[in-house]
């Protein structure tokens, strides 16, 4: 099975607002940059639609290591995900916030043997930097008339 490293990132200005997502893959040799954005979005929204979109470009099942620095996408997909399933995607406290998106990154992880890493965001990781460079490539992008 192909080993992939990916970091990703996501992001909005303001908070909600312009949305900007990115991640890079890295395999062997090989490197890839994907992004892209949303007119009205969250930061949590972003930063999952960037682990959404990095695991489906992935053209055949692989072992990932994937870098994240959202503990909400990191602990949503380790810890919290079996409770929201067993509770018919709800949580304790009521309806679960972008359950579009996790019930889609559910969907996709099912196809990798994937291990979640977090990464401190704007601490100085190469590739991490690039995806927040990116990310903010296309909110700047979506704010141009």
């Amino acid at each position: 099975m192909q080993h992939v490293i990916i970091y990703t990132d996501g992001g909005c200005d303001p908070n909600p607002g312009i949305g900007g997502w990115a991640a890079v893959l890295l395999s062997g040799k090989a490197r890839k940059e994907i992004s892209g954005g949303e007119p009205e979005s969250t930061n949590n929204r972003m930063e999952l639609t960037a682990a959404i979109e990095a695991l489906d470009a992935l053209k055949r099942p692989c072992r990932v290591s994937l870098h994240t620095d959202s503990e909400y996408v990191k602990r949503g997909i380790t810890e919290w995900l079996p409770g929201w399933k067993a509770k018919n995607w709800k949580r304790k406290t009521g309806p679960l916030k972008n359950e579009d998106l996790w019930r889609r990154l559910d969907d996709t992880v099912q196809r990798h043997d994937i291990r979640w890493l977090w990464v401190k965001g704007h601490a100085g990781v190469a590739e991490n930097e690039r995806c927040d460079q990116l990310a903010a490539a296309e909110i700047a992008k979506l704010r141009t008339p």
